[in-house]
């Protein structure tokens, strides 16, 4: 017979009795601590801080992600932030690529390296008789020597390791080596290949120390809390955090969602009534709001899971009444909206003078017309 620790056991009970928080709930709680519920005043770089970075697999989401959110935004203010060095662009939570500030990218790449070190044993018979030790320094000084693409690096390297799967090689020089891409990659208005050097070398100062597991939980739910232990994992691309959780579980409150998963958060943060108005927003593919939870149905409803893509295609989302609602896309001079159910009359105009402030924002001077296309059947 298995037994159950009192530490176990008490959590169990406390989860038991812990107060239920429906997916309205959650969806405004978290809507608040995106910033999605109310604009904020806040400044980019002071956003991109406090939502522990902004998924950036392309250039151009994060300047929508912030213009959904922040009252008084231009793209110059973060495209500033990228020229002088203050915010940068690299492959951190979930293997992806985010703009972390500064001070998040010299410490939250270390935290992540137990997944990108997972993420490198899937190439290891690519790399045989490969000193990865001896590669990491190798592509450090050639990265530092002067910014490289890909194809340099991997060219570079594979004349040392003729035998070795050429594209390992390269990402294995990623995986062991915090490599930013240096502008004008991710400049608003410009364009430019992907060429990298090290945090280091870019930045100016050396990395830190990885953080306590236990600071980036509390900074994760007070940006998309309450939130599960799954959740938090979801959204980092790593395992084994409970044990943080559980050393944190004093300081934090406690709820259980509508199927009966535990859910911490912290004391001081918002849970605004689930009836607060949320007004619609127009978000970049890949936001942080829709891929930052195990159970996303806090904000995409029952039967449109998967809606916003198809294959590898991932589309800009459409938010109405906080929940997704439909997919938009910028076709010549139309903002084209493509809605999953039908909307009301008030939606309607609501949606219309979103999207009129959105390309007033992101497109100055430009003229765009805005179109409904037909609502969007589910998938069989």
């Amino acid at each position: 017979m298995t037994k159950t620790s009192p530490a176990a056991r008490k959590a169990g009970r406390t989860t038991a009795t812990a107060p239920v928080l429906h997916p309205r709930a959650l969806n405004r709680a978290t809507l608040a601590r995106q910033l999605l519920l109310r604009r904020s005043p806040l400044s980019a770089e002071a956003t991109v801080a406090h939502l522990v970075g902004l998924q950036a697999q392309n250039v151009k989401p994060p300047y929508y992600a912030l213009a959904a959110r922040l009252d008084g935004f231009s793209p110059r203010h973060l495209s500033r932030l990228m020229a002088d060095r203050e915010v940068v662009r690299i492959v951190t939570l979930r293997s992806t690529i985010h703009t972390h500030t500064a001070d998040d990218c010299l410490t939250l790449r270390p935290l992540v390296q137990p997944a990108r070190d997972r993420e490198l044993t899937a190439f290891r018979k690519g790399l045989a008789g490969v000193d990865l030790d001896r590669l990491a320094a190798l592509a450090r000084d050639l990265v530092e020597a002067e910014p490289r693409t890909m194809t340099q690096l991997r060219e570079a390297l594979l004349a040392e390791w003729p035998d070795a799967d050429p594209q390992a090689l390269a990402l294995a020089a990623r995986c062991r080596l915090p490599l930013v891409q240096v502008t004008p990659r991710g400049l608003w208005g410009l364009s430019g290949q992907v060429a990298l050097t090290t945090a280091e070398h870019w930045l100016g100062r050396p990395a830190e120390p990885a953080p306590a597991p236990d600071a980036v939980v509390l900074r994760y739910l007070a940006a998309f809390g309450p939130a599960s232990v799954n959740d938090m994992q979801t959204w980092a691309g790593l395992t084994r955090l409970r044990d943080a959780f559980e050393r944190l579980r004093p300081r934090l409150l406690t709820f259980r969602d509508e199927h009966g998963a535990e859910l911490f958060d912290v004391p001081d943060a918002p849970r605004p009534d689930p009836d607060t108005p949320a007004r619609p927003r127009f978000l970049p593919e890949y936001d942080n709001l829709l891929l930052s939870h195990a159970d996303r149905a806090r904000v995409v409803p029952p039967g449109l899971k998967g809606r916003n893509t198809v294959g590898n295609q991932v589309y800009r989302t459409l938010l109405v009444d906080g929940f997704l609602a439909g997919v938009w896309k910028l076709e010549e001079d139309s903002l084209v909206i493509e809605p999953f159910r039908g909307l009301t009359r008030a939606e309607r105009e609501e949606v219309a003078e979103e999207g009129e402030r959105m390309l007033k924002v992101m497109h100055e001077g430009a003229s765009y017309d805005i179109r409904f296309g037909t609502v969007v059947p589910p998938r069989p």
